[in-house]
């Protein structure tokens, strides 16, 4: 268990250290550039959609959810204002006053 635990760290470890690293002769080229900046958006969707879409393991068909009232509100607030706190607020207010 032990030895897994570290053998999975040296490898989360090299992986980051070849791209943070200066000094060392590697770089990436501009396409995987464009298909790395896909990353976060995917990994954030894939948090996030089954959390408002997924309660209790069924899809949530009700417009009155504070879930998905909340996730609609953060996207008008960004798509408005483009401020991280007036969406993550904005959001968060909207959620905790239909919870």
């Amino acid at each position: 268990m032990i030895t897994t635990i570290i053998a999975l760290a040296c490898v989360t470890f090299a992986t980051r250290y070849l791209f943070l690293a200066k000094h060392l002769p590697f770089t990436i080229g501009p396409k995987f550039q464009l298909f790395l900046s896909f990353s976060a958006p995917c990994v954030l969707t894939a948090i996030w959609v089954p959390i408002v879409f997924m309660q209790n393991g069924e899809l949530v068909s009700n417009l009155h959810n504070p879930y998905i009232l909340g996730a609609t509100m953060a996207i008008l607030l960004a798509l408005k204002f483009k401020s991280l706190y007036i969406t993550t607020f904005g959001s968060l207010a909207v959620f905790f006053v239909f919870f």
